[in-house]
């Protein structure tokens, strides 16, 4: 007769599994030591409350309250020259936080550089639409909508 397998847990395993093995930490960089994102974080200041900055593989991150995407969008746009919106989507942090976060991936295609802004909403809290600044938002919002039913209003 043959010797019994279980069932539940079919799938193969790694050969070699270093147990001391730590992922690498990206490090987080003060928002001074770059004058473009310096110049672009006291403007963004001036509109809304920053919660949180730094600079992150070679981009200004920024965290903002969700309520204030539209007037950080629209300074970022209009006073710092960030005319394009390459990407917006969720991640979904539920069973860690019960809250989803927002990110907008920004681009100044002036001075190669990018800004990704960071905001987090409750599970049936909406969220205003960016389509009105950036016609590229709309697929975006969609997206999230069917993803992770994040309600965009307008």
């Amino acid at each position: 007769m043959r010797k019994y397998t279980p069932k539940d847990n079919v799938q193969a395993k790694a050969k070699y599994t270093d147990r001391f093995w730590v992922a690498p930490q990206v490090p987080r960089l003060p928002v001074e030591e770059d004058a473009h994102f310096a110049a672009v974080l006291e403007k963004i200041k001036g509109a809304v409350e920053v919660l949180d900055a730094y600079i992150e593989i070679g981009q200004l991150v920024i965290h903002i309250r969700p309520e204030q995407n539209i007037d950080a969008l629209r300074t970022l746009k209009e006073e710092c020259g960030y005319a394009m919106c390459s990407e917006l989507s969720a991640v979904d942090y539920l069973a860690q936080d019960g809250e989803f976060e927002i990110f907008y991936q920004m681009l100044n295609l002036d001075e190669a550089k990018r800004v990704r802004f960071l905001t987090r909403i409750k599970e049936n809290q909406a969220i205003e639409s960016i389509v009105p600044l950036y016609a590229m938002a709309k697929f975006a919002e969609r997206e999230m909508y069917d993803m992770f039913g994040i309600v965009v209003n307008n």
